[in-house]
């Protein structure tokens, strides 16, 4: 996918804020600081346009990005150990739960998980509410480049058994900083979001 334009549109809080010009859109889900940011920035080769944090649970509403005219990314709030109240987090969950179940838009969920490490219990559950729901997921693990490439495989494998993955469910090796599996991702993305892909 060649991106020409890529701009941030809105942190919207609520679907009376959502873009309403009908183009899909895929989520990005995971953990505060797995690398969502670094991710959408790469597949759209920019540095910046997604503002990367070290401070966990900087994302707090969902950002909406609009690639060239065809798509959009749906950041949404990381799960985990983000530094906010008990009330603050259920307020995200219940505008997450209610974009992710009721959004007509929506193609698919980039399920993000950090390859380093088995997942935890908050990705576990995510990722069955997602195949509850019937929702599209690929399973995206980042950072692939902080292990040795003759240790990837057996991550991935821990990953795939940890969550249970179901079959058919894409997961990919990704690197924000060696550019591993961008061309993958984004063959992905395009069967999600473009009618009768082939």
């Amino acid at each position: 996918m060649k991106v020409n334009q890529a701009e941030f549109i809105i942190s919207a809080v609520g679907p009376d804020q959502y873009p309403e010009d009908g183009l899909p859109e895929i989520a990005l889900a995971g953990r505060s600081n797995v690398g969502k940011s670094s991710l959408i920035n790469k597949l759209i080769n920019r540095k910046n346009l997604a503002r990367t944090s070290s401070q966990p649970g900087k994302t707090q509403t969902l950002n909406y990005y609009r690639i060239n005219s065809d798509l959009y990314f749906v950041d949404l709030p990381g799960y985990g150990y983000a530094k906010v109240s008990k009330s603050r987090r259920q307020e995200w969950g219940e505008m997450i739960e209610r974009y992710l179940t009721e959004r007509e838009q929506l193609k698919a969920v980039m399920h993000i998980i950090d390859l380093r490490h088995p997942p935890t219990k908050d990705d576990q559950a995510m990722y069955e509410w997602l195949v509850y729901q019937e929702i599209p997921r690929l399973v995206i693990t980042t950072k692939a480049d902080k292990i040795s490439k003759n240790k990837r495989n057996k991550h991935l494998k821990i990953i795939k058994d940890t969550l249970n993955l179901e079959k058919g469910d894409p997961i990919l090796m990704f690197s924000s900083e060696e550019g591993l599996g961008k061309e993958e991702l984004w063959q992905l993305i395009q069967e999600k979001t473009t009618p009768n892909h082939s």
